[in-house]
């Protein structure tokens, strides 16, 4: 009966209908486990709130998962760029691979740009983007991942 509305609510937060489906499935199979033989006054506020907890842990684990492959990637590029010579076929490649990015980067609304940019390029903490532009941090984190998630498909990482 909630179903629909529960893993809309999840989607808003992790960003994928089905990893949305999953949880509300995981959430369900906990609160079925845990409520067993006991009364409870709001049923839909508990449930509501393992969906919200899951989701929530979900979208962490992607963050803490993105900044670890970027990292890596970028470790891989520096190492790749000192082992091998510049070639005008290599600096033609990451020359695209710029622009590209750039590109990406056009294509984001003002705030996740600004976020994405603030983070990945300026440094700042997720706190300092949220006072900067008045929203709360895990929002500010919502959008940087957005940025991240864009820039990465449009430039054919996994």
């Amino acid at each position: 009966m909630h179903r629909n509305a529960l893993v809309a609510y999840a989607a808003k937060i992790v960003g994928s209908r089905p990893e949305a489906e999953d949880l509300v499935q995981e959430a369900w199979m906990r609160f079925d486990e845990s409520t067993r033989g006991r009364y409870l006054a709001q049923p839909l506020s508990y449930l509501y709130r393992i969906v919200r907890n899951l989701a929530l842990d979900t979208r962490r684990r992607t963050a803490r998962k993105s900044r670890v492959l970027v990292g890596i990637e970028l470790d891989a590029a520096a190492e790749e760029s000192h082992d091998k010579p510049v070639t005008p076929e290599s600096q033609a490649i990451h020359r695209e691979q710029l622009r590209l990015l750039n590109d990406a980067l056009n294509e984001l609304p003002d705030r996740t740009r600004i976020a994405f940019d603030m983070h990945r390029l300026g440094g700042c903490k997720l706190r300092e983007i949220a006072g900067f532009l008045g929203i709360s941090v895990p929002y500010a984190q919502a959008l940087v991942a957005a940025g991240m998630d864009h820039c990465r498909k449009r430039l054919g990482w996994p």
